[in-house]
């Protein structure tokens, strides 16, 4: 088996933890399959700042997914974003822009595929009654997906564990407001593998039949927050098909010319 720098391109994913990520076996797979000189790997760091070293260690890298806790922070680690990472302030895709002849590393430029990706899940899910969601967190997932439901002129309603001037906290939510937001989307990451014996503090007694409660979490496959919502009628759809979009994303990132 060949070692990481054995291969013409190496890509991989940072963050901190990285036990429920299937990227891996996902990119891992498709090299093998498609019979491409690639390999995908975890860097599972605590501190960002171990970034540069992983970019001197691994001179074929060419690219890497980011995930909680550093779409945001890792920002300041780039040279250039595209428009969507721009807009909702965080990154999930980087690429690495390196000279031709030298291999030398000229740019890292920052892009976000979770807006593509969670926009492109929404035909199913957006009706003519659902045009005002709830969106459980604040981090970098909740601002893809807040870029994502205004496009589609959905209104939006931030709820976090710390009040604010544009968010407000689970213990102000109302049966009235929650009949109101009959989409409730968690973007924070509560209830993901292994700690899925959580989920954000919602009042999950006032959910009905009419609303659809999205977890941006893929593994587990069935959530504690999905458990609760179908509990009390809610339709409920979990994270792997963004997780798969936003994956294809990040590979026409990685290779386009």
């Amino acid at each position: 088996m060949k070692s990481p720098l054995e291969y013409k391109n190496l890509y991989g994913l940072i963050g901190y933890p990285l036990v429920h990520s299937f990227s891996m076996d996902f990119f891992n797979q498709k090299f093998a399959t498609e019979d491409i000189d690639a390999q995908y790997i975890n860097f599972e760091i605590e501190d960002l700042g171990l970034l540069w070293e992983i970019i001197a260690e691994y001179p074929n890298l060419n690219g890497l997914n980011v995930t909680a806790p550093y779409k945001e922070a890792v920002i300041a680690y780039l040279d250039s974003m595209d428009d969507d990472a721009r807009e909702v302030g965080a990154v999930n895709v980087i690429r690495f822009i390196r000279d031709k002849k030298t291999g030398r590393l000229k740019e890292l430029r920052g892009y976000n595929s979770d807006v593509a990706g969670f926009d492109n899940t929404l035909g199913g899910v957006l009706t003519p009654e659902r045009k005002r969601a709830m969106v459980l967190g604040t981090g970098g997932a909740s601002k893809a997906v807040c870029a994502a439901l205004r496009r589609h002129d959905v209104e939006v309603q931030l709820v976090s564990r710390r009040k604010s001037e544009h968010t407000m906290v689970y213990e102000e939510i109302t049966r009235a407001m929650v009949a109101q937001h009959t989409l409730i989307v968690n973007a924070t990451p509560l209830g993901k593998y292994p700690d899925d014996d959580q989920c954000p503090d919602f009042p999950y007694r006032f959910l009905t039949k009419d609303h659809l409660c999205y977890d941006l979490i893929y593994n587990p496959e069935e959530t504690l927050f999905m458990k609760n919502s179908a509990r009390y009628g809610a339709a409920t759809k979990n994270g792997i098909e963004m997780l798969l979009l936003q994956a294809f994303d990040s590979y026409d990132i990685w290779t386009r010319e």
